[in-house]
């Protein structure tokens, strides 16, 4: 029976994307199936894909004729293409174009969305068009996603909820060496993780944590990220003398956030947030905007809010702080939600059902 053979591919990689191909990589593998992930270089330094035991090839954020031959090259024999994301769709189109037939079938998932207007609307518009009509199966991580792949034309386009792994790193709620080292010990202690990006919502949660000043103690919000928007943050952090700490990109997220007394998710758009699946897991209880996949994912387990709302944010905040019982209910709800989840590996076996599946219409099945 001949091994199956897979090509995984990620562009830009938000940390779910990353996250979820270092977990299939590793997953796939360990089935037996010959996994390569074509990815950018500085995503492989965090990620580790050739840790997983899968080929890594280095390939180029962006790119043009050169970056589609990479891919090319590393699609020969290749039974089923799986790319994340629209750029690395974009790409992995391209690159199988012009094969012979029968062509290597193409997964795509949709991890996110992009929010854009006027003449780069329509591009990205036109581009989810013609990827998803390239694909043989469209994997949308919420039903957002499955209805918007759907309305752009996609032959097939399925639910498949990305569950990524919990920390296996040792965690204590509100530990006192985290709150120590964020200056947190005799005050309350929020959270927010993500890249300092527009979109992120860090605008309005600034103008939340300057209705707390007047709380005793006042909580420090502490953001965990890295991005384009840091040195204006900071700014306005310094200019309104805010109780908010800018600590970049951390490796011990789960640690930190097990700390906190209460985490903040002011995105505008999510489909499977990384902070509220850890933050559920976790027992922590959980303040997010209501869009997207995030009602979804979190069910009746979080306190939910209007994005760009900071009067909404704020007084959820507050709430939570001066309720203990609602928090130990959240967190318990929290933690009942999670394991509705589908597990890591349940993730993994219907991936590869997929592949199966495509891999079965070009011949006798592969499957190791």
């Amino acid at each position: 029976m001949t091994q199956l053979r897979t090509v995984q591919v990620l562009g830009g990689g938000s940390a779910g994307s990353s996250a979820h191909v270092r977990s299939l990589a590793s997953g796939l593998v360990a089935r037996g199936v010959r996994v390569t992930v074509c990815a950018p270089p500085e995503l492989d330094h965090v990620y580790d894909f050739a840790g997983t035991g899968a080929h890594y090839v280095p390939a180029a954020r962006r790119g043009g004729p050169a970056a589609v031959a990479v891919l090319r090259n590393a699609f020969i024999g290749a039974d089923v293409v799986h790319a994340h994301g629209l750029d690395a769709s974009v790409r992995a189109s391209l690159a199988l174009s012009g094969a012979p037939a029968p062509r290597t079938p193409l997964v795509t998932t949709w991890h996110t969305r992009g929010h854009v207007a006027g003449a780069r609307a329509g591009l990205v518009r036109l581009l989810e068009r013609t990827t998803v009509r390239a694909a043989s199966v469209v994997l949308g991580t919420s039903s957002e996603l499955v209805d918007r792949a759907r309305r752009r034309g996609a032959r097939d386009a399925r639910l498949a909820p990305v569950t990524v792994p919990a920390s296996r790193a040792p965690v204590c709620l509100h530990d006192g060496k985290a709150r120590a080292e964020l200056g947190a010990v005799d005050r309350p202690l929020l959270m927010a993780v993500g890249a300092l990006e527009p979109g992120r919502g860090y605008g309005t949660l600034l103008d939340a944590a300057r209705t707390w000043r007047d709380l005793d103690p006042p909580p420090l919000l502490v953001i965990a990220g890295e991005g384009p928007e840091r040195p204006a943050l900071q700014r306005r952090i310094e200019a309104e003398d805010l109780a908010v700490r800018l600590i970049g990109r951390r490796d011990d997220v789960a640690e930190l956030l097990a700390a906190a007394d209460v985490a903040v998710l002011p995105s505008r758009w999510e489909a499977r947030s990384l902070l509220a699946q850890e933050a559920l897991r976790l027992g922590v209880p959980l303040v997010a905007t209501a869009v997207g996949g995030v009602p979804e994912l979190v069910g009746d387990a979080a306190e939910l809010v209007p994005y760009g709302d900071a009067d909404a944010v704020a007084s959820a905040v507050r709430g939570l702080l001066d309720d203990a019982d609602r928090r130990m209910d959240l967190a318990a709800a929290g933690r009942v939600q999670a394991g509705t989840w589908p597990t890591e590996d349940e993730t993994i076996a219907h991936v590869l059902s997929v592949y199966d599946e495509l891999s079965d219409r070009l011949g006798p099945s592969r499957r190791p």
